[in-house]
């Protein structure tokens, strides 16, 4: 792949709070620990270096069981050296691995893992995938843009969907043009599906390092059973992050997490629900399940299992149970975690260094050959897609197709009017003008129609532009939040390969990759 860069900025996709941030405006270093640099790791890994052995070796038991059935697992006693630290990306278990950009996080991650053990030879970094199992958004995770079509998960369901079972995905794998043997194997023989996404993860990413671990887990809950306990009782992640969101606010920036008193679902079998105090009851939303305080504690002690953090805790139960540096997020992730800064110091848990995953545009060199002859740039592209196609029918046309000089003459003709009829009389002062409104709205009318009249004769040319655009913002979406990785990776083997060529950590432009 041929590699050309944008700044973020250029490409008008990326939220300020992010883009401040990778600037390092000094007002915003109050919400990280650190700004994501090669160098600063040390700082991190001096944080870290005294992780609890005892949750190093909890860690260790649950991806042994997790991964108890994978062949050429990885070697997870290397987690239990004081000298070994994780790097971690999240997602939801989307469908068929879902949109590119998840592919982008997780070779971001392992790319990141490679690059601090060349660094930091003295220790090793280990890859995580931290699977979403406890979402409960079916919808957002039941749909795939696969082959030129999209292709729906049906019926009901609920709970947290690392539960449900991946084999229902046969009605999919049923209706695809051609076989896919890495899904086939992943859904149809699993139960549930974090175990079918570990699988397909393990065959794409196994051998690079990757560990996907599912944080739905008993012995793993009970490490974090102090902050539920906290939680329930005192309620003291509302307060910090509303108090953190007022600061943001007020420096102008856009905050997508809210948090609410009880930041738990209650998890048991299908049922994922919110956990709300009522006066001295807890109630789980729409059931009938009611606990006093007694019970509820109760409840934490013997199945904290039960508990499940929503966005505002899910980060901070995160950093409890791994001995992590880094995370590695998406342009709407890395602002939330920067809401929840107050939350780590309260806990007294370190907060990683906040790292944006690698953006990406994939040109084929078909594409490529089509905005040459356009004569296009990569951030022209990013720019008004109206004033593309108006910009282009300029190019192509012989014909003037505004008519400035005429309004002008309009104008000049009513400051004629305008005059004599103020002399005559004050009173048709207002009529005049409004005529002059009128007839300049027609002459607008007629300017729109003449350069509707000149994309007619210059069809081609516009059908041309709309396919690449179309090509890289499907349905006006990016491209890397629309296809499947499958869409390219089947068509070039060394489309994976070559992206974790291409793409570096700590390179935060957004790249656009040509094929060659």
């Amino acid at each position: 792949m041929i590699r050309h860069y944008l700044e973020l900025h250029e490409t008008g996709q990326f939220p300020k709070l992010l883009l401040d941030y990778l600037s390092q405006n000094p007002a915003l270093a109050p919400f990280y620990s650190e700004y994501p640099s090669l160098e600063n790791v040390r700082h991190v890994i001096e944080r870290r270096s005294q992780f609890p052995l005892k949750k190093r070796e909890q860690l260790v038991a649950a991806l042994e069981k997790q991964y108890k059935d994978l062949p050429g697992q990885p070697d997870f006693s290397l987690l239990l050296k004081p000298t070994t630290f994780t790097v971690t990306t999240g997602h939801q278990l989307n469908i068929f691995a879902g949109p590119l950009y998840i592919i982008y996080k997780i070779i971001t991650t392992i790319n990141l893992a490679r690059l601090l053990k060349i660094t930091y030879p003295d220790y090793d970094f280990v890859p995580v995938y931290w699977m979403a199992s406890e979402d409960h958004d079916f919808e957002e995770i039941a749909s795939v843009h696969l082959f030129g079509k999209t292709y729906r998960w049906s019926g009901a369901h609920s709970g947290a969907v690392g539960r449900l079972n991946p084999r229902e995905l046969s009605q999919i794998l049923d209706q695809l043009p051609e076989p896919l043997p890495l899904f086939q194997r992943a859904y149809l023989q699993h139960t549930t599906l974090s175990d079918a996404v570990r699988h397909y993860m393990h065959d794409l990413f196994g051998n690079a390092g990757l560990i996907s671990l599912d944080a739905d887990d008993p012995e793993l809950k009970k490490l974090f059973a102090p902050v539920i306990t906290d939680e329930l009782l005192r309620h003291s992640a509302a307060g910090i992050v509303q108090q953190t969101t007022t600061r943001l606010q007020k420096m102008g920036y856009h905050t997508p997490v809210y948090a609410r008193d009880i930041n738990l679902f209650y998890l048991s079998g299908n049922l994922r629900e919110r956990i709300e105090k009522r006066k001295n009851e807890f109630h789980i939303l729409r059931t009938a399940n009611t606990w006093n305080e007694e019970k509820m504690l109760e409840e934490v002690t013997q199945h904290p299992e039960r508990f499940s953090p929503n966005v505002v805790l899910r980060p901070l139960y995160q950093e409890t149970i791994l001995p992590n540096l880094a995370y590695i997020g998406g342009p709407s992730e890395i602002p939330y975690w920067m809401q929840l800064k107050g939350v780590f110091d309260h806990f007294q848990e370190s907060f990683p260094l906040l790292i944006p995953r690698n953006f990406a545009l994939f040109v084929t060199a078909a594409e490529r050959r089509r905005l040459g002859k356009l004569g296009f740039s990569y951030q022209d592209l990013f720019g008004n897609k109206e004033q593309l196609r108006k910009e282009l029918i300029a190019r192509h046309s012989k014909n003037e197709l505004y008519l400035t000089e005429e309004k002008q003459a309009f104008d000049s003709v009513f400051g004629a009017i305008f005059t004599k009829a103020s002399a005559i009389d004050k009173t048709m002062e207002a009529a005049v003008l409004a005529e002059r409104t009128r007839l300049l709205n027609s002459l607008n009318k007629l300017e729109k129609r003449l350069q509707k009249a000149e994309e007619r004769n210059h069809a081609q040319v516009l059908q041309q532009l709309q396919t690449v655009l179309d090509s890289f913002f499907p349905e006006g979406v990016p491209q890397e939040r629309y296809h499947n990785f499958l869409d390219f990776h089947l068509k070039n083997s060394h489309f994976i390969p070559e992206l974790f060529r291409c793409f570096d950590p700590f390179d935060f432009r957004f790249h656009i990759l040509e094929e060659m």
